[in-house]
C-alpha cells in the first residue's frame, strides 16, 4: 500500500486526551508516526492530505447496528450498512444478532465475518444471549466466542426471567465477554406506543411508562453487581435510569450504560402530528428526561454513544403510529447529530468523540479507538462547522426512515479511512 500522510490537522486521540496541530503518517495500514507541528518523515512517493486544520480522530465505532442480513436484505444488507458507515464516519460496527435465522451459532458468526471481510466498515457480531432470543435457553458461549463474536447480546428482546439473565452473566463473566441487554419489561410497556405523558394523553395514544426501563434495569445492574459480569446497558432514555447507572458505578466498575442518538437528541415532541418515523424503542422520552441523559454522558455516567440504526422498510413505517414498526437508520448522521450538543457548550467534544469510540471499542476488546503509534489507521477526517442538510436522496443506507430528513446539521465526516484506504470522500 501507499504510504499516506494526513498533515495540517487538529489530532484529537480520545484514547490519551491529546488535541494538537499536528500530522499522522499511515504505512501498510497501520498508524507509524503522529508529530506535532511539522509532518513526519515519510517514504518517496507517500500520499499527501491537507487537513487544512480539520478534525483528525479515530474513526467512529458503532455498538448497535441492526442489518436484514441474513433473512431480510431488502432493509438492508451488510454491504449497504457499511457504505452507510463510511459515509457516518463509523469504521467498526457490533451488529445485532435480530436476523433470521438468529446469530446463535458459531455457524452463523462465521457467514457474518466471512461476508463482511472485504466492506468499507470493520463488521463484528455479537451473538444472541438465548437461543433464538426466544429468552429461555442460553447459546454455546464458548463455542460463539470462539468462531468470533465480539459480544453477547438480545438485540431487540429483553430477558424476563431473571434466573436465565442471572445464568446468562455468569457465563460471560467466565468467558471474559461482555453481556449487552436492553432492560424493558414487556408486559408494563405491551400496549404502548409511545412515552407515557401529557402528550400522549393529547395524541389518544398509549403510554410506555418509565418503570417499564427502570424496573428490569435495577433488576440486572443488581445481578451485575453480584455476579462480577461485565453488564451493559443496551441504551438508557430516562432520567431514573441514568440515577440507576450512576448509583451501581460507584460500587461496580463493571457496569456501563449506552444511549441512543436519538434519545440524546430528540423529544417526545417531535413525533408531531403522529410522526412514525419517530416511533422508537426505547420511545422518546420528556425533555427533562433528555436533559438528563445529555448530563450523565457529559459526567461519564453514560459512557458509550450508538446510532440505533435499525431500517425498516416503508410498508413497515407508513402504517398509522400505533400499528408502525419501531426503529429509525442512523449510522450516517450519529456524528453529526452528537455534535449539536458540542456546538452548544453542553458537552466537550472530547467527551463525545471518547463516547463514539474509544469508549465502546474498549467494550467489546478491538483494535480502535485510539491514534497511538500501532494501531490500525481506520480515520476519520471531520470538518466541525460544515453546515449541511439531511436529504433523503443522498442517503446510503438501503432504509429511509431516518429521524433527521430535512434536519439542518453543523459538522460533517469529510473522509473516512478503514485500515489507511479512503473508504469515503465527502463530494459536497
Amino acid at each position: 500500500m501507499t504510504a499516506l500522510v494526513i498533515e495540517n490537522a487538529r489530532l484529537m486521540d480520545p484514547a490519551t486526551d491529546r488535541d494538537e496541530k499536528g500530522a499522522l503518517l499511515v504505512e501498510n495500514g497501520v498508524i507509524t508516526e503522529t508529530a506535532a507541528g511539522a509532518a513526519p518523515g515519510a517514504p518517496d512517493g507517500a500520499q499527501r492530505i491537507d487537513a487544512k486544520g480539520k478534525v483528525l480522530a479515530p474513526g467512529l465505532v458503532d455498538l448497535r447496528v441492526f442489518t436484514g442480513e441474513p433473512g431480510h436484505e431488502f432493509r438492508e444488507t451488510l454491504q449497504s450498512a457499511a457504505e452507510a458507515a463510511a459515509a457516518g464516519g463509523v469504521t467498526s460496527m457490533l451488529v445485532m444478532p435480530d436476523t433470521e435465522p438468529v446469530i446463535d451459532s458459531p455457524a452463523l458468526v462465521n457467514y457474518i465475518l466471512d461476508r463482511a471481510r472485504d466492506y468499507p466498515a470493520r463488521i463484528y457480531p455479537a451473538a444472541a444471549i438465548t437461543k433464538g432470543l426466544e429468552g429461555n435457553e442460553i447459546t454455546e458461549f464458548g463455542l460463539l466466542k470462539s468462531a468470533g463474536a465480539r459480544a453477547f447480546a438480545e438485540g431487540r428482546k429483553s430477558i424476563a426471567n431473571a434466573a436465565v439473565i442471572q445464568a446468562a452473566m455468569l457465563y460471560a463473566r467466565n468467558f471474559g465477554m461482555p453481556l449487552i441487554h436492553l432492560p424493558y419489561e414487556a408486559s408494563l410497556g405491551a400496549d404502548g406506543v409511545m412515552n407515557e405523558g401529557a402528550v400522549a394523553t393529547l395524541r389518544g395514544l398509549r403510554g410506555i411508562p418509565r418503570e417499564a426501563e427502570t424496573i428490569p434495569l435495577a433488576r440486572d445492574l443488581q445481578l451485575a453487581e453480584k455476579t462480577g459480569a461485565r453488564y451493559h446497558a443496551a441504551q438508557i432514555s430516562t432520567a431514573r435510569s441514568a440515577d440507576l447507572i450512576r448509583f451501581s458505578r460507584e460500587s461496580c466498575s463493571t457496569i456501563s450504560a449506552g444511549v441512543s442518538i436519538n434519545s440524546l437528541s430528540l423529544n417526545e415532541n417531535d413525533i408531531g402530528p403522529y410522526r412514525t418515523f419517530f416511533k422508537l424503542s426505547p420511545p422518546l422520552r420528556h425533555e427533562n428526561d433528555r436533559q438528563a441523559i445529555v448530563d450523565a454522558l457529559a459526567d461519564g455516567t453514560i459512557s458509550i454513544l450508538h446510532s440505533d440504526h435499525d431500517p425498516q422498510d416503508t410498508e413497515m413505517k407508513r402504517r398509522p403510529f400505533a400499528e408502525a414498526a419501531d426503529g429509525a437508520i442512523g449510522l450516517e448522521t450519529l456524528l453529526a447529530a452528537a455534535l449539536r450538543i458540542v456546538h452548544d457548550g453542553t458537552v466537550p467534544l472530547m467527551t463525545v468523540l471518547k463516547a463514539l469510540t474509544i469508549n465502546p471499542a474498549s467494550l467489546i476488546g478491538i483494535e480502535a479507538g485510539s491514534l497511538a503509534k500501532g494501531s490500525p489507521a481506520d480515520l476519520v477526517l471531520i470538518d466541525l462547522d460544515k453546515p449541511w442538510l439531511v436529504r433523503e436522496t443522498e442517503i446510503r443506507s438501503r432504509a429511509r426512515n431516518t429521524t433527521f430528513e430535512g434536519a439542518r446539521m453543523t459538522g460533517k465526516v469529510v473522509m473516512t479511512f478503514v485500515g489507511g484506504k479512503t473508504v469515503y470522500a465527502d463530494a459536497s
